[in-house]
């Protein structure tokens, strides 16, 4: 055979499942396969350590291509996102200084978030001003009085004599949302489908000018799993179709006026395959209804990072974070982007923090050229495999929302405030028995970190918007740091007062055991923000007790090995006495219930529970 004409790896053998798994097998010397390399997800599909090329047959959308349906690889032929901005409209003058200037560096889509102060009718003028609507996306979260707002920015947009094609952006009127965290519509439901269809018709020549919001970002701030995420607003979105075609209008009318609104989080290739699947099931849930259509089924998605694990402390880990998500969305195929500014979650948002936020973007566009392929994960065994399961998942749960009657009245019956509830109880104690880490909160603080005032004031305060005679329990979106946060923000408090309680590591005899378990030690406390004290070791249990009593140090904890415990520890607590809290770094299983009877009630190991262990040191030390 000619070698120019030889193809790759024509030199090995084919190698089967069923070898590779033997292979696996013998490596994991009698471990439980599924224990040790099985990704048990929140939404109880299980991912393989591997996957081959067997693993596609059956996917039937593997032959489409992009921009075409059912849209699974995106749901346009090439991967342009919009780059967008966030901008709350509180000062109408101001608030067009910051798009312009916005604009300039790099933005190519503006968020409007009007202020309830705000005149609806007399501010489009001077909010537009200098914005060439024929290159920027304009969008507006009007909330009150939208019909007026929209009246007038049609007049506005008549006035200008733009081309009803070139206008883009959207008026995000979502009044599943507003019912969902507020617990009322806007008037009556019949009212609020009222407007949805007003809008619709008022901006029927406008072909990329969207009216209708849905969202999913409500749940994913909530702490709802992804394929939940992704339920929730197929089935809001269902609920529009149902209630617009009753009003007379074409279902496909409506959907080419819908825009979906999707959280971001760190789960990294979930979210790519998230949008992925997202689009696969509206498609097909559009297409099901008499007069669907391939294009009117296309979902038009705009992503935004969430505040759900976002950190208060060690803030500037939120640009690393955010980065990552809005990769996901980019490479996940969403037709615009939004990236939270990295201290959104405590402060509002200053020049530095926006312009960091629209670098983000452009630096994946521009530098990363992740607008130059679309798709970039088709035909990845992991990633066909992922975006079939969470659309598995997410039928499963849209099928029983539509079983209850819908969205509203699954709303109204509780069953989707449940779904979410025990998410959000499964995500937090995940969080406090470290099995999801958030960096610099339950894992790695910086030890020298101290809250300013400001972040104490208002950053842990959970977004109750409920309003008074609420028809249902509302969603209430938080941030999944929060319980830890509190913590450390209770030290902080007391500590502008008293001395910060001191953690001191008693290091002592095997020194591999003695270093591993004050490293972990020292993380440990310090996620609850005391003054860590380290130590490289010292040659008695009289000695390291009386470095700790110079340093006046609340909490002793005695790093070794589980052999040693078995005298250092009795050792230490005769020495230490009352005069400070005896911890033990690690379960000695062995000794352990010795050591439990001679008084020593403390430990700390990776199975602990942090959150609730120092809660009961903080009781302790400030009561």
């Amino acid at each position: 055979m000619d070698s120019n004409n030889k193809q790759l790896f024509t030199d090995f053998s084919p190698t089967s499942t069923e070898e590779w798994m033997n292979v696996v097998t013998e490596e994991l010397k009698g471990a439980d396969f599924d224990k040790k390399l099985v990704w048990k997800t929140l939404d109880k599909f299980n991912l393989q350590p591997f996957y081959r090329e067997e693993n596609l047959d059956g996917l039937q959308y593997l032959e489409s291509a992009p921009g075409e349906f059912p849209f699974t690889r995106g749901g346009n032929p090439c991967n342009n996102w919009e780059i967008r901005q966030s901008i709350v409209v509180r000062d109408v003058a101001e608030a067009n200084r910051k798009a312009v200037e916005a604009v300039a560096w790099g933005v190519q889509g503006i968020t409007f978030i009007f202020a309830d102060e705000i005149d609806r009718k007399g501010c489009v003028k001077t909010l537009l001003q200098g914005i060439d609507l024929s290159a920027v996306a304009v969008h507006f979260n009007v909330g009150i009085d939208v019909e007026v707002f929209a009246e007038t920015l049609l007049q506005y947009l008549k006035a200008t004599n733009i081309a009803p094609e070139k206008v883009k952006g959207s008026i995000d009127y979502d009044s599943m949302r507003r019912y969902t965290t507020r617990g009322l519509f806007c008037g009556t439901a019949q009212s609020s489908c009222n407007t949805a269809k007003t809008l619709i018709e008022q901006f029927a020549d406008y072909p990329s000018f969207r009216t209708i919001g849905v969202s999913g970002i409500t749940f994913k701030n909530a702490g709802a799993s992804i394929a939940q995420e992704v339920a929730f607003a197929l089935a809001a979105g269902v609920e529009y179709l149902n209630q617009l075609t009753d009003k007379g209008l074409k279902v496909g009318d409506i959907a080419k006026k819908m825009a979906f609104n999707f959280g971001i989080t760190a789960s990294y290739f979930p979210e790519i395959a998230k949008f992925r699947a997202a689009r696969l099931l509206w498609a097909n849930i559009v297409k099901a209804f008499p007069d669907g259509c391939d294009e009117c089924a296309r979902m038009k998605i705009h992503a935004e990072t969430s505040f759900w694990n976002m950190t208060i402390y060690d803030p500037y880990v939120n640009m690393l974070r955010t980065t990552t998500e809005a990769m996901s969305a980019a490479l996940g195929g969403a037709d615009a982007i939004t990236v939270k500014p990295f201290d959104a979650a405590f402060k509002a948002s200053t020049d530095f923090s926006e312009r960091i936020a629209r670098n983000q973007q452009i630096i994946l566009k521009e530098e990363s050229h992740f607008n130059k392929v679309t798709d970039v994960s088709a035909g990845s065994y992991f990633i066909e495999n992922l975006t079939n399961e969470i659309a598995q998942a997410a039928w499963n749960i849209f099928l029983e929302i539509e079983t209850a009657g819908g969205y509203v009245q699954a709303l109204q019956k509780g069953l989707i405030q449940t779904m979410v509830t025990e998410m959000q109880k499964t995500r937090l104690q995940n969080v406090s028995t470290r099995k999801e880490t958030i960096l610099g909160t339950n894992q790695f603080p910086n030890f020298n970190e101290k809250a300013d005032d400001a972040v104490c004031e208002c950053a842990n305060k959970v977004w109750d918007m409920t309003l008074e005679g609420a028809e249902i329990e509302t969603i209430k979106p938080f941030r999944m740091a929060i319980e830890l946060e509190n913590l450390r923000l209770q030290t902080d408090e007391y500590s502008k007062k008293h001395k910060r309680p001191t953690a001191f590591m008693l290091t002592i005899g095997n020194l591999t055991m003695r270093k591993a378990r004050s490293q972990f030690a020292s993380n440990f406390f310090a996620c609850a923000g005391y003054e860590i004290i380290d130590n490289n070791g010292f040659n008695t249990i009289d000695e390291g007790v009386k470095a700790a009593s110079e340093k006046n140090a609340e909490i002793i904890v005695l790093c070794s090995s589980d052999e040693e415990y078995a005298t250092l520890a009795p050792e230490a607590m005769d020495k230490i006495g009352n005069k400070a809290i005896l911890v033990i770094a690690g379960n000695p299983v062995e000794c352990i219930e010795t050591l439990k009877e001679k008084g020593i009630e403390h430990f700390i190991h990776i199975r602990s529970n942090i959150l609730e262990t120092l809660k009961g040191f903080n009781k302790l030390l400030f009561c």
